[in-house]
């Protein structure tokens, strides 16, 4: 290649090799920064998520003291109180994880479509992303539904 170029011994090289190899490893470094933000990313975004739902709970079980009060007093089970928040919680989660498919649906599609290329959602995908988001919900909702269904009643309707 220097005598190609017409490269005296001591100039320096105005040319670079690239092996496949070098290639592989840039992919692979690029790569890895994607992978790692693709995944950093959405499970910061579950963490606040389930947070925000724990504390709409809390702030749900503290605003209706009264309420549980009164089905406690009228023979209402630990159970049902606690069940009560529960489907709460776990709809919660459930309506804000459909609403975060559709938007992800949405912008593949808009995204895949600009360029022209098909759009072939996956079934098990979005079934697992559902899943996910409705175990956040129980998690994360579990707390504040054991702490209502533990209210003693006589002090809950004391609560103003």
């Amino acid at each position: 290649m220097r005598a190609r170029r017409k490269l005296g011994p001591n100039e320096k090289d105005n040319f670079g090799i690239v092996t496949p190899d070098a290639i592989t490893g840039l992919r692979d470094r690029i790569f890895g920064t994607v992978f790692i933000v693709a995944i950093a990313v959405p499970f910061i975004a579950l963490v606040v998520g389930a947070i925000v739902i724990m504390n709409i709970m809390l702030v749900s079980v503290t605003e209706r003291t009264r309420e549980i009060g009164v089905r406690m007093a009228m023979g209402a089970r630990q159970r049902d109180i606690r069940n009560q928040f529960l489907i709460e919680a776990l709809t919660l989660s459930a309506v804000g994880g459909v609403i975060g498919i559709l938007i992800g649906l949405f912008g593949g599609w808009a995204l895949v479509s600009r360029f022209g290329l098909p759009f072939v959602p996956s079934t098990g995908t979005i079934l697992l992303a559902f899943g996910v988001s409705g175990a956040i919900g129980v998690i994360f909702g579990l707390y504040p539904a054991v702490r209502a269904s533990k209210l003693d009643p006589i002090v809950a309707l004391r609560t103003e």
